[in-house]
Order: C-alpha cells, then sequence, then structure tokens
C-alpha cells in the first residue's frame, strides 16, 4: 500500500513543502513517484518519517538525523533506542518543571516572610533536573561557537563545569522574573541581561551583529534551547528572541 505526499502530510501533520525538502537532502526519499510526478510512500517510508520527528522532537539536527538513518541497521532495535531517549527527556523535564515549581513556591514565602530561600541551605536543589546537553544541543545550529565551546570545556573541571551551567540556568530564570514582572525585551534591565550573555559568548571568539541575532532566532526555533527556557516560564524563548533582537539592534548594528 502506498500513500502520496498529500495524505503522508496529512496523516503526520507535517507540510509538504517539508516532505519535498527531507527527499532533497537524502533523509526520506519516497519510495517512488509516479509518472505524474507525484511521489509516494510506503509503509517502510512512513516508519522513517516517525524516526525523523522523534528525533526532531530530541533536539537533533537533520544532518545529523541523517547520519544516524545511514548508519542504523535494525529500525525495531533505533526506535527503541529512541523511546529510551523520550522516557529519558520526559523524566528530565518533570524533575526540571519540579524545581521550577518549588523555586516559585519559595520566592513567594520568601519574600513573604522576608527571610532567605529554604534551597539557598542546599543550593545544589535549584539545579535539578538541568543537564549539561541542553546547552551544548543549543549550539548544533552554530558549529564554530560549538568547537569552541567544546574546546574551552575540555579543559575546564567538573566543578567549573557545573558552574557554568548554573550561570547559565541562573540568567535564565532571572529573565524570567523580568517577563514576569511586565518588563519590555528592549527594558535596561533586561538588556543588562541580554550583554552578559554576549559577553559571555565572546569570550569563546567573536559573534557577529547576524550571528548573535541567529541566536536569538534559535530560542525559538531550535527545540531543545526551546523546551529549556519554556520550561522555566511560558513565552520566555520569545522574549529572549525579542530581547536580543533588541540588544543586536540598538548596541551592535
Amino acid at each position: 500500500m502506498a500513500w502520496p505526499t498529500a495524505e503522508v502530510a496529512r496523516m503526520s501533520g507535517v507540510t509538504a513543502r517539508t516532505l519535498r525538502h527531507y527527499d532533497e537532502i537524502g533523509v526520506l526519499p519516497p519510495a517512488w513517484v509516479g509518472a505524474n510526478g507525484y511521489r509516494y510512500y510506503e509503509e517502510r517510508q512512513l516508519l522513517r518519517l516517525q524516526q525523523i520527528l522523534v528525533l526532531r522532537e530530541l533536539g537533533v539536527g537533520l544532518p545529523e538525523i541523517g547520519r544516524i538513518l545511514a548508519e542504523q541497521v535494525d529500525e525495531l532495535e533505533a526506535l527503541r533506542g529512541h523511546r529510551d531517549r523520550l522516557l529519558a527527556e520526559r523524566d528530565r523535564l518533570d524533575a526540571l518543571a519540579g524545581t521550577v515549581s518549588r523555586t516559585i513556591a519559595e520566592l513567594e514565602q520568601s519574600r513573604k516572610d522576608g527571610k532567605p530561600m529554604t534551597s539557598i541551605n542546599r543550593p545544589e536543589n535549584l539545579f535539578e533536573g538541568v543537564r549539561p546537553a541542553v546547552y551544548e544541543e543549543s549550539l548544533r545550529d552554530f558549529p564554530e561557537l560549538a568547537e569552541d565551546n567544546r574546546r574551552r570545556v575540555a579543559a575546564m573541571s567538573e566543578s567549573e563545569i557545573d558552574a557554568g551551567h548554573r550561570r547559565r540556568t541562573a540568567q535564565m530564570i532571572r529573565l524570567a522574573e523580568l517577563m514576569a514582572a511586565g518588563l519590555p525585551a528592549d527594558a535596561d534591565q533586561v538588556q543588562a541581561e541580554v550583554e552578559a550573555q554576549y559577553r559571555a559568548l565572546t569570550e569563546a571568539r567573536a559573534v557577529s551583529t547576524e550571528e548573535f541575532r541567529a541566536i536569538g532566532r534559535s530560542c525559538v526555533d531550535n527545540e531543545a534551547w526551546n523546551a529549556a527556557y519554556e520550561t522555566i516560564a511560558p513565552g520566555l524563548a520569545a522574549y529572549q528572541r525579542d530581547a536580543i533582537e533588541a540588544y543586536a539592534t540598538a548596541r551592535l548594528s
């Protein structure tokens, strides 16, 4: 049995244009093409499309997906591996959501009582569920930055690496608080946070205005990065993107 592009698009929620793109880059060729030029997909292609969509949900880029699909031998074993990664990601997001919920409750109580947060007694509790992979994956669309980051990380101790992840998480939480306070993305306090982010990036190498703008757009477009922001606060990914765009326009252009 075979299904035309339009039917596959309807079933999967993937646009016909995206299916054509997957064919063009070689990750999902159709089973065959009719004399009328229409693409047709059979069961094997539907299973392959499912794998592509699962890997995209896990934040894997298309070049890496192509490599994974080319190297896999057993589809069933591959699906088991995808399932395990999805379950692990679910558990991580559950842990992260619980961490943020506890932080919100403790912040509310702290402001009410005028006392320090309970978690400050064990600050590592603030970072349960936050994994380095989220930040590494967020750079997958910027290979030069990713390579610079890998070199720097290779020279760092475990405690230095953990401290860096905590700083980035703290930045995201501060930005969420500014957003919750109703400050626009171009407000001075928000722009001060973005400037700190920009300076941290440029410690590794020069970052152009357009590259910084592209990183801002990836806060929304990159699945793994978007998920990390949205877990902390709905709308935070777009807020970060808009803040970077405002910074790039006002201070880098």
